[in-house]
Order: structure tokens, then C-alpha cells, then sequence
């Protein structure tokens, strides 16, 4: 596939001819089989994050072999869409956000490829700039094209979830300065 896509349900009407692939990874199964189908002269792969049926809490899913899956399938492109709580009073139900910064608060998940599997001693990631600058654009560009209301750019503070954040917390969240809160980009 040219392009993956990991989301929540709805991917299939947008395809044609979808098939179902099963893959195994260093890190376990991914969430569900993924489903490879053709649309605008695209090969697209589609991984739903919390299983066929949601059974996966966000501190369950197993993100590495998620990605790692989508890697073995040739996709260079990944797009996690994820559905978010605004700590702006500027972004509002339905507008979108094409976030460039994200800052980590979850806890107990695996957090890294480097773990065990580094043959040269240890491994560190650059992780400066999380999200692709290119890509980014592009979905800006097609958002406004399309008449979207989106904003360019926005820090997401990841939560380790089911539980959303408390009044203070969510204070404290944007009395730093980020713009949304989510359970699944980390």
C-alpha cells in the first residue's frame, strides 16, 4: 500500500476492492486485520487502532506492531485521524487540527521499536518534529479546498486514557499552552 491510514470505522465505503491481510510483528499482532483497497489510483491499507469491535482500551493497543505492520506493507505515508478534546476556545466540535507537536503524558505503554531488538547498543530517536512537515501541508491545503474549517498546527498532550482528565488537569493543560487532549497519539 502507498498509504495507511489508522482510525476508527468508516474507511471502508471509501475503497474499492478491499482485501484483508494479516500480519505478525516483533511486537505481537496488530489491533485487527488490515484492509487494503484502491481509491484515486492509491493503494490505501487501513488498520482500525481499537480492534474490529473496540475492544482495545487506548493503554492496550499495541501500537508498535500497529505500525510496524503498516511498515512491512511498503506504506511511507501514515495517517492517524483521531477524535480530540479542545483546551482552546478557538477550536470547536468539528473543526479540524493538523497538529505538529505532541507532549506525552501516558504511562505504562511500551514507548519504543529500540527495546530489545538493537544489535548496537542503544538506540535513540530523533523526536524533535513528530509529524510529518510535508504531509502536514497537504492535508491543510486539501482541508481548505474542501471548505474545512482547520487550523495549521497545535500541540496534542496525550493522556494515558480510558479516564479523561479532570477539571485541573485540563487546566493545567491549557494553562501550558497546548491546544487538544487525546488517549491514541502515543
Amino acid at each position: 500500500a502507498d498509504v495507511g491510514g489508522v482510525g476508527g470505522s468508516g474507511f471502508y465505503s471509501l475503497v474499492d476492492e478491499v482485501e484483508s491481510v494479516e500480519l505478525d510483528s516483533p511486537w505481537g499482532r496488530p489491533s485487527a486485520p488490515i484492509k487494503i483497497g484502491s481509491t484515486g489510483g492509491m493503494r490505501v491499507a487501513f488498520l482500525p487502532r481499537h480492534g474490529v469491535h473496540h475492544e482495545f482500551p487506548p493503554h492496550r493497543i499495541n501500537y508498535r506492531a500497529n505500525v510496524d505492520a503498516m511498515r512491512r506493507l511498503g506504506v511511507r505515508a501514515l495517517l492517524a485521524p483521531f477524535a480530540a478534546g479542545s483546551l482552546r476556545r478557538e477550536i470547536k466540535p468539528g473543526d479540524f487540527v493538523v497538529v505538529d507537536q505532541l507532549v506525552d503524558r501516558t504511562w505504562g505503554r511500551e514507548s519504543t521499536f529500540y527495546d530489545t531488538f538493537a544489535t548496537s547498543g542503544p538506540q535513540h530517536a530523533a523526536f524533535a518534529d513528530p509529524y510529518d512537515q510535508d504531509l502536514r501541508a497537504q492535508l491543510v491545503a486539501v482541508a481548505r479546498d474542501q471548505g474545512i474549517t482547520v487550523h495549521d498546527g497545535g500541540t496534542v498532550v496525550v493522556v494515558n486514557g480510558p479516564r479523561f482528565s479532570t477539571r485541573a488537569e485540563s487546566a493545567s493543560f491549557r494553562d501550558a499552552g497546548w491546544h487538544l487532549i487525546n488517549m491514541t497519539q502515543c
